[in-house]
């Protein structure tokens, strides 16, 4: 049974840290891979694009390696929120989020090129916002948490009092669906009579 080296494409502490929560052994190489805005895709396909490309340009430089990628969005009606680009953006999706429910997307990817695998899931969660105060607004982007997080918010920091309920997993919303991830990890290993180094 041969022994693959595990790659995370992702240079979020968040995956990391899931990964690691569950004993994983990986070796992080974050893709450097510019994110196109979303235009004639649904969301899921788009997030699914981008998991997909995200672990190519790394398996490219690794191939016998089986590399993870992964991308998480918001969406709120017809709108997709990747991650705002200063504080004036973050404070418009925090706006538009308060009071309402939206969607967490996140799509992620395994790829061995050596071996010609290439698979991608994603896994859906309804998150509800409370009536957000402009105080409650400002303190978080004060504290510069929004910029690195799709939609503006990270449901693990002070954004946490933002949410009044979900429906789905909680760790799709923090990054990574991992018990999804893990089902269908020790499936692809199985399916292919592959072990993780």
């Amino acid at each position: 049974m041969p022994k693959v080296e595990l790659i995370l494409a992702s240079a979020s502490p968040r995956r990391k840290l899931l990964l690691e929560q569950i004993g994983l052994s990986f070796k992080v190489v974050p893709s450097q891979m510019h994110e196109p805005p979303c235009e004639d895709q649904n969301p899921v396909e788009y997030a699914s694009t981008l998991a997909i490309l995200k672990a190519r340009e790394i398996s490219d430089q690794y191939p016998a390696s089986l590399v993870i990628g992964a991308d998480t969005i918001v969406v709120i009606g017809n709108t997709v929120l990747g991650k705002p680009e200063d504080a004036e953006s973050a404070r418009q999706m925090l706006a538009l989020l308060s009071g309402r429910n939206h969607q967490v997307v996140t799509a992620y990817s395994f790829l061995l090129k050596e071996a010609q695998i290439e698979e991608v899931n994603h896994v859906l969660t309804q998150v509800h916002f409370k009536k957000l105060s402009q105080v409650e607004i400002e303190h978080y982007i004060a504290s510069g948490a929004p910029l690195d997080k799709a939609g503006g918010y990270g449901i693990q920091d002070y954004s946490s009092i933002f949410v009044d309920r979900i429906e789905g997993c909680f760790y799709n919303v923090v990054g990574l669906p991992i018990s999804d991830f893990n089902e269908n990890l020790n499936k692809l290993l199985t399916k292919h009579s592959l072990r993780l180094k």
